[in-house]
């Protein structure tokens, strides 16, 4: 089936940090409502996890073993599912799809819950991929004035919600720019289409999760507002319209500002949200996914 929630698998515990840090109630909830990402909190001088499959964001941004052996997954399991080989570049999205996808969960996430914006450059977070989870290193975070973390060490006041929202895109940015340097050379996108990608992944994955939370239609309004199409390096908006289903009953959908090239293995078989996909195709498949 087309890209969606990177899968993952689940029979594992989550290893709690020695002190919680102010998004730690966020990342508990997010892996409460999916259980294929679990964060796991480091403290200061707590190493990071390295070996059985543990990798850097950082060495991804390198773009040169690590990445190298990273994209060995995505490449094996195209094989494994679909009986052909992608294209190097279809293999290098989505490899990109299931870093990003996750990585922008970690600072979406405590925005929608907490209202609160964790700093986290790719040196402070650490993927297993086939284990659903991340290591991160939680610093400085951004706030609002009446927060109750707002005198915590590594706090950032910032004076109202337009201010926190653009924390949100900068601290976004700040991690995947360097993210986007390793996997661009190995795919045909430069540039505005891999901010583009960048733009789906968050609007994507906080609208997924938001499902999952029952606050979809909030998450909806509060990503228009974070990417109005209009805020650089982003490409696009959060591009969400609605549909009439059968019984006139509303069907949310948006046009992805980028294609995950799910379609060079699969043309009949396209996601939701992608620009080839017809309006009544994507009601049969909402109306269908509703009954199921």
């Amino acid at each position: 089936m087309p890209l969606s929630a990177p899968a993952a698998d689940t029979s594992r515990g989550v290893a709690a940090p020695l002190v919680p840090s102010a998004v730690a109630d966020a990342y508990a909830r997010l892996t409460e409502v999916f259980p294929g990402l679990a964060v796991d909190e480091l403290g200061l001088a707590e190493a990071a996890p390295r070996g059985a499959g543990w990798v850097s964001a950082a060495r991804l941004a390198e773009g040169g073993a690590d990445l190298d052996a990273f994209l060995v997954w995505d490449e094996e399991q195209v094989l494994r599912d679909y009986g052909q080989r992608a294209r190097p570049d279809v293999v290098a999205s989505f490899g990109l799809h299931r870093y990003a996808w996750p990585a922008c969960l970690l600072i979406t996430v405590p925005w929608f819950l907490l209202r609160r914006v964790p700093r986290l450059p790719v040196e402070h977070v650490t993927y297993q991929r086939t284990l659903g989870r991340m290591a991160v290193r939680v610093g400085e975070f951004a706030c609002l004035p009446d927060d109750p973390a707002a005198t915590l060490p590594g706090a950032r006041v910032v004076p109202d919600e337009a201010a926190l929202e653009a924390e949100v895109r900068a601290a976004v940015a700040e991690h995947l720019e360097p993210v986007l340097g390793g996997f661009g050379p190995r795919m045909r996108r430069r540039g505005r289409a891999l901010w583009g990608m960048a733009t789906d992944e968050i609007v994507e994955g906080l609208w997924y999760v938001a499902h999952l939370l029952g606050e979809e239609r909030r998450a909806m309004r509060e990503l228009e507002r974070l990417l109005p199409g209009t805020t650089k390096p982003y490409a696009g908006s959060a591009a969400f319209r609605e549909l009439t289903g059968p019984d006139g009953e509303p069907l949310p959908t948006r046009d992805r500002a980028s294609c995950c090239l799910f379609y060079t293995l699969g043309p009949e078989d396209t996601c939701l949200t992608c620009p080839r996909t017809c309006d009544t195709d994507r009601v049969a498949k909402l109306t269908a996914t509703a009954t199921g």
